[in-house]
């Protein structure tokens, strides 16, 4: 679970489905440590909502996870961490740790949020986590959840869950909200330093 909002509609598919679902919010990649709070909150205020269990990390540790990013980047030459590369060592990342985790409680398989997102990668998130899936033996259930779109933005509003405005990481933050002219500018600053 990246967040509440785009959790709402793979929950309601798979609780229709029958399912025994269990959320997972591990996300080190959001910046800064107000947005991860308000994210936890909605994560955990929707779980609650629809009467699921949730694994949950607390930790907030933007700092590791962007040396970890840079540094798997830099092994492919890259120096600049442009959008298509980060994003795939997010979800690569994040996605790991949920296979691991759904292996460890011993579920069947495990899926994403991320795939409700008309603002990823879909197919890449796909190609992960069925990768991952078999990697560790576990399968990666997909479905393409961005036909919910606007039916779960309208229950996010409805339930008042904090909708966020830009993916999570601090560059996707720089990226949102600057203007064209400065946001190569600030993120080749910004990746010059340690987020604290």
């Amino acid at each position: 679970m990246c967040c509440g909002p785009c959790s709402i509609i793979p929950l309601k598919a798979a609780l229709r489905g029958k399912c025994e679902v269990w959320g997972f919010f591990h996300n080190p990649n959001i910046h800064p440590y107000s947005e991860f709070l308000k994210r936890l909150s909605a994560v955990k205020r929707l779980a609650s909502y629809l009467s699921i269990d949730l694994i949950c990390d607390e930790k907030y540790r933007p700092t590791a996870f962007i040396k970890a990013m840079k540094a798997s980047l830099h092994e492919k030459g890259v120096k600049f961490p442009p959008k298509g590369s980060r994003c795939s060592f997010c979800y690569s990342a994040r996605l790991e740790k949920t296979a691991l985790s759904a292996v460890a409680n011993g579920f069947d398989s495990f899926t994403s949020s991320l795939l409700y997102s008309t603002s990823q990668d879909h197919e890449e998130v796909k190609r992960v986590g069925s990768d991952l899936g078999k990697k560790y033996g576990i399968p990666f259930y997909y479905e393409d959840f961005r036909k919910g779109w606007q039916e779960g933005i309208d229950t996010s509003k409805e339930m008042g869950l904090y909708r966020q405005k830009y993916c999570g990481c601090v560059y996707s933050k720089i990226e949102r909200y600057s203007d064209k002219k400065t946001k190569q500018n600030n993120l080749l600053q910004y990746n010059a330093k340690e987020v604290s």
